[in-house]
């Protein structure tokens, strides 16, 4: 066992120790006595040990599927819900500066960044599920503290300490997803989960305009807050622990328990807080030690950060195609945000139909031989739908088409965003199977940046270029940084080259 394998159990008494111990694939191994370092390895009981989360059953992955991706879809909705009520927002606090106005929904992605590089590391120490809980637990609190908000700064700060908890989903959910499920089934549990954090944002100005609409903004924060208490509620009795390090680890601890000779060392052990100090310094610093070091981590990110920051540039400036240009009323223009989930509904649904058969088919294909490459076919019309249908957004907007004509650019935009989403989010947890979180953490802080900058610079590009000329901009280095090909065909060299790569 390599020693990046292994969570001391901490216990040195007579000369004798127990090692909790996680490997790619289980192992037919229980319990194992070293005579000559008179060590008990401890190990999942057999490849088919019914404790190791990738040996449940599929009702039991699907249903802590469905609640992580739950998580992930209450605090997007989150993100951009309060848009269309910023109007009243202003007129309550009397803001009359546009930057802090967009500030105070912004500021929730701005939040984003951040999180993840805490919380994705945190989870490979404490466990997926007490981490996610308990950073859920936190956006709850000041999601509803910000419906009772009396200032300006007020909200943006409650609205950034929520984000830091909504972030957890992010990168704690990819976690999860790779804890749970085998390579070759793991592509529709991946699509739906990453589908989450792109809808949330889409059905979050849908649901507020008319919230605002028919009561206060407050109350958007308060709707939110009471879907996600429910959300909690079912995650705190049904999502058990997936991370199989922390479960072998307790593993042993009840074996420790057990010897009566070891009990007393446990008490006396000095080494205890000194490995898991060391142990949580080395977690935190991962995301950071990937994104610095790791090649596939860089070129995925840079390109998930462009892809988020287009989302959240279509979401804030699409008010003002159909408010601006077509001169419909608020609820009404607000109903055009479903031409962008139609877009990523319809493909999300299709590749999780066919992700994991084209990776059965390239994998039996290339002699029986998984590799995570066998992800990115999607990627290929994805990285070409995106840019086209940025050309129509822009062009039929900027010529007064018919508002059909931008809708259909816009679910093309949607279509190619989520196609390239699932393939990056399944293709980092099938290179970092292990250390996923720590791997999705560091694109994602790149990402929530992206999405926080996008939309401060979109009003000043339109309106000196227009929106023709501003989108063909966004299209063309689309095509630049789109980057299937080049993993197609370097993306082994670079994995065998890596330090935390499988």
């Amino acid at each position: 066992m390599s020693a990046t394998n292994q969570i001391p159990a901490s216990v040195t008494n007579v000369g004798q120790e127990i090692l909790g111990t996680v490997s790619p694939a289980p192992k037919a191994l229980e319990v194992h006595h070293i005579p000559e370092r008179n060590v008990l390895i401890v190990d999942w009981d057999g490849p088919d040990d019914p404790q190791n989360p990738k040996n449940w059953s599929y009702r039991r992955k699907w249903a802590a599927t469905i609640i992580i991706s739950s998580f992930t879809f209450i605090s997007p909705v989150s993100s951009s819900m309060i848009a269309p009520a910023t109007g009243q927002v202003a007129s309550s606090f009397g803001i009359d500066n546009d930057v802090i106005l967009a500030l105070t929904t912004s500021v929730f992605v701005l939040a984003y960044a951040m999180g993840p590089l805490v919380l994705g590391p945190l989870s490979e120490i404490y466990g997926r599920s007490r981490v996610l809980q308990l950073a859920n637990l936190w956006y709850l609190v000041w999601n509803l503290a910000c419906g009772f908000a009396q200032s300006e700064s007020q909200l943006i700060a409650f609205r950034f300490l929520a984000g830091l908890g909504g972030s957890a989903p992010l990168s704690i959910g990819g976690g999860f997803l790779g804890d749970c499920w085998q390579p070759h089934e793991r592509g529709k549990a991946v699509a739906i989960y990453s589908l989450a954090p792109l809808v949330g944002p889409v059905l979050g100005p849908i649901t507020g305009a008319w919230v605002a609409q028919y009561s206060t903004w407050r109350w958007v924060f308060w709707s939110t807050s009471i879907v996600d208490a429910a959300v909690q509620i079912v995650g705190a009795f049904a999502l058990q622990e997936t991370y199989a390090p922390l479960l072998l680890e307790r593993k042993a601890e009840r074996i420790r328990r057990s010897m009566d000779a070891e009990k007393s060392a446990v008490q006396r052990n000095p080494h205890r807080f000194r490995s898991w100090r060391t142990i949580m310094t080395k977690s935190l610093i991962r995301p950071f030690a990937l994104f610095a070091h790791e090649p596939i981590v860089q070129l995925l990110g840079v390109y998930m950060a462009y892809l988020y920051g287009i989302f959240y540039l279509l979401l804030t400036t699409m008010p003002s195609i159909f408010e601006g240009i077509y001169q419909q009323p608020v609820g009404i223009a607000g109903l055009h945000y479903a031409a962008l989930g139609i877009g990523l509904s319809a493909a999300s649904q299709l590749n999780a139909r066919t992700m994991d058969k084209v990776y059965i088919y390239l994998t039996n294909k290339y002699g029986g031989v998984a590799k995570p490459e066998f992800r990115l076919p999607a990627m290929v019309p994805g990285s070409l739908l995106l840019p086209i249908g940025c050309l129509i957004v822009g062009w039929t907007a900027q010529a007064h088409t018919y508002w059909i004509a931008p809708d259909i650019g816009i679910a093309l935009v949607g279509a190619g965003i989520i196609l390239n989403f699932q393939c990056i989010q399944t293709y980092i947890i099938d290179c970092f199977t292990l250390h996923a979180a720590s791997a999705l953490a560091a694109v994602s802080c790149l990402r929530s940046l992206a999405g926080f900058g996008f939309p401060l610079f979109a009003p000043a590009m339109y309106n000196a270029l227009g929106f023709g000329k501003g989108d063909t901009i966004l299209a063309v280095v689309a095509i630049v940084l789109g980057c299937p090909w080049i993993l197609w065909h370097y993306g082994e060299r670079i994995r065998n080259s890596s330090r935390h790569a499988r």
